[in-house]
């Protein structure tokens, strides 16, 4: 039995003055607890950036990535590559700051109305940043398999004396669902990397919370 369910028998089956200072001690243990879970999130969050930006740059000194750069850019694509990496990156600051603003707002030891406004506002905003990534993840990965599966295509009949291709809608149709398919697979995987690092920490939240709802 961890210190907080200790001090909570304690505080239930004590005296009247012994009660209100145990519920000093809950509340501020619940603080304390909380405080520590923001940091550990904005930690991760910066930790995930950081490892992000170094993947870049180690892969931006590969022939794979001059590969990959060569062929957006013969897609017409490179501006709109160029556009989405700076919305992924400002997203990312924006959220790291938000993560900074919410451990800094529940540092400051306040009321137990305060505590759980900010718990749950933590909560929200942890939740938005999972749901941003995940969905920008598979629009890139569905938007890039849909042009490479046209571009492929087209390569591929004028290989055979095409002129002008087209390709046909079962074939289209086929190799989207399979796309689609596949950026379902990889974004669930990412959700269960997410939901194994970000829901542990907000199911800790959670409990906090419930434990003020009780208190107060």
């Amino acid at each position: 039995m961890n210190e907080l369910e200790l001090l909570k028998k304690a505080w239930q089956n004590d005296t009247t003055s012994y009660r209100e200072v145990s519920e000093l001690e809950i509340h501020a243990m619940i603080h304390r607890k909380s405080s520590s879970l923001v940091k550990w999130i904005l930690v991760i969050s910066i930790i995930e950036l950081g490892l992000g930006v170094f993947l870049s740059l180690c892969l931006s000194f590969t022939k794979v990535d001059t590969q990959s750069i060569t062929l957006i850019k013969n897609w017409g694509l490179y501006p709109y590559y160029i556009g989405f990496a700076v919305i992924i990156y400002l997203a990312t600051f924006y959220f790291i700051s938000r993560f900074y603003q919410m451990y800094r707002k529940i540092s400051v030891l306040e009321n137990t109305q305060t505590l759980m406004k900010h718990i749950l506002d933590t909560r929200k905003v942890v939740k938005q940043y999972i749901a941003f990534n995940l969905s920008t993840f598979a629009f890139l990965v569905v938007a890039m398999g849909v042009f490479a599966l046209k571009e492929s295509y087209i390569q591929a009949m004028r290989l055979r004396g095409v002129a002008h291709p087209d390709m046909p809608f079962e074939t289209k149709l086929l190799g989207v669902l399979i796309i689609i398919g596949l950026a379902a697979v990889l974004t669930f995987g990412f959700w269960l990397i997410y939901r194994l690092i970000y829901g542990i920490l907000l199911k800790k939240l959670r409990r906090n919370y419930e434990e003020l709802q009780k208190m107060d």
